[in-house]
């Protein structure tokens, strides 16, 4: 009928899926960055203090975090044509340093 074949269905065509994975990942360490470097300017703003010294070491640590993880990530989707998927443990840690690295900024603002 109109269906796929069970043969059909099980081969998979990334097609250019890695790539645009990889591009997502880029894109998401450089608005990281950009977090970062704005949360550090607004902790150092009006002088350094100890709580902003400690607020910009902790975004630069999970920014640094953040990092690894994606280059990781970008080196796995560039290196082979069938990738392998994103261990549970490190999507969490890019979850964790994500919302930390958020958490971070908001503090610095507020």
């Amino acid at each position: 009928m109109g269906g796929v074949s069970g043969g059909a269905a099980s081969e998979r065509d990334p097609g250019l899926q890695p790539e645009r994975t990889r591009l997502a990942w880029r894109r998401t360490t450089l608005s990281g960055t950009a977090c970062a470097v704005l949360g550090v300017k607004s902790a150092l703003h009006g002088g350094p203090s100890p709580a902003g010294l400690v607020a910009c070491a902790l975004c630069c640590v999970l920014w640094l975090c953040f990092l690894h993880l994606a280059h990781r990530r970008i080196r796995t989707l560039a290196s082979t044509d069938r990738p392998s998927r994103l261990t549970p443990r490190h999507a969490t840690a890019a979850v964790l340093c994500t919302v930390a690295l958020a958490a971070c900024g908001a503090a610095l603002v507020l």
